[in-house]
């Protein structure tokens, strides 16, 4: 691969923000260089609208994966991809592994030299550290995170510039005709903003990461300077059941206390998850690409992403 371009495979709430983040910060780009984001669908946002292009791309296919390679020629490559519906993956096991180990192994083999930073998981976890660290020995919780941690080593075993980064909980912003939302926060904000009764676990820990935050990191790895870890953990400062959680945002909105109803994880569409969905990254801090970044805590985060859910200034 040559140039500057950026390639993002997956164009979700996740992708999508990282697409946008290096396309109108520009990073370690030359006015010359592009952003592309690439998945199944066109994304809700047009990319256009920020200066990043798209194009469709079924990246389990390493023939099609090739040819949008040939064509884009990017320097750096973010992963973003599979299903990450952990309710899904549980009832579809084999088909959740098969898309995220062979979107690893696809571009680990065409784009062994670039720079890949691939989204990863605190799923690959078993959730019985209340803090997992990069040393922390991984011991998957579910589908889900048995698929992303194959991906991880399929990914670092062929492409020398790889970096796994796990991360937690990332929330943000998504529209109220979604359909599905795919966060927790934008969830809770809607339902409570129509004054509908959330129904959180007080018995599931996370460590949330607000998007804006998880796209500054993603986009200094993307430009730092020689090797990186392979491994890296991306989590929030602080470590909330997703009822305080929830108790958060409706503070900020101007929400009823009373909306958010604390029960248990396992009445909950949660109960797959591991108890303490939470990272600690020992290494982030260290790093010259990435020590200045200050990870926003909840109630930063949700100061943040709130105004666009209420549509005030």
């Amino acid at each position: 691969m040559t140039g500057e371009n950026t390639l993002v495979v997956g164009s979700g709430l996740v992708g999508s923000g990282i697409a946008r983040r290096i396309a109108t910060a520009g990073g370690a780009q030359s006015p010359q260089a592009s952003v592309t984001l690439a998945s199944r669908r066109r994304p809700a946002t047009p990319p256009e609208a920020y200066g990043a292009g798209w194009e469709a791309l079924d990246a389990t296919d390493a023939a099609a994966c090739a040819r949008l390679l040939a064509r884009v020629r990017p320097a750096r490559v973010v992963l973003v991809h599979g299903p990450s519906d952990v309710t899904w993956c549980e009832d579809h096991p084999e088909r959740a592994r098969a898309a995220h180990v062979a979107v690893a192994e696809n571009f680990a083999a065409l784009a062994p030299d670039a720079r890949i930073v691939m989204i990863s998981t605190d799923n690959v976890f078993d959730g019985h550290a209340a803090h997992n660290t990069e040393s922390t020995p991984v011991s998957p919780a579910n589908a889900y995170g048995r698929a992303k941690l194959l991906a991880e080593e399929a990914l670092l075993a062929g492409a020398a510039r790889a970096v796994a980064l796990r991360v937690s909980l990332v929330y943000g912003h998504e529209p109220a005709d979604a359909g599905k939302w795919l966060n927790f926060f934008a969830a809770c904000a809607h339902r409570l903003l129509r004054g509908e009764r959330v129904e959180a676990p007080d018995d599931h820990w996370t460590t949330p990461v607000v998007l804006a935050d998880v796209a500054e990191v993603t986009a200094a790895l993307l430009d730092a300077d020689g090797p990186l870890p392979p491994v890296l953990h991306l989590g929030g400062p602080d470590r909330v059941t997703r009822a305080e959680w929830a108790a958060e945002i409706a503070r900020i909105l101007g929400a009823p206390a009373e909306l958010v109803v604390p029960v248990p994880r396992a009445r909950t569409r949660y109960a797959s998850r591991p108890v303490n969905a939470c990272l600690a990254g020992e290494i982030l801090p260290t790093l010259p690409a990435t020590r200045s970044i200050a990870v926003r805590g909840v109630r930063e985060g949700a100061r943040l992403v709130a105004p666009a859910f209420t549509g005030t200034p």
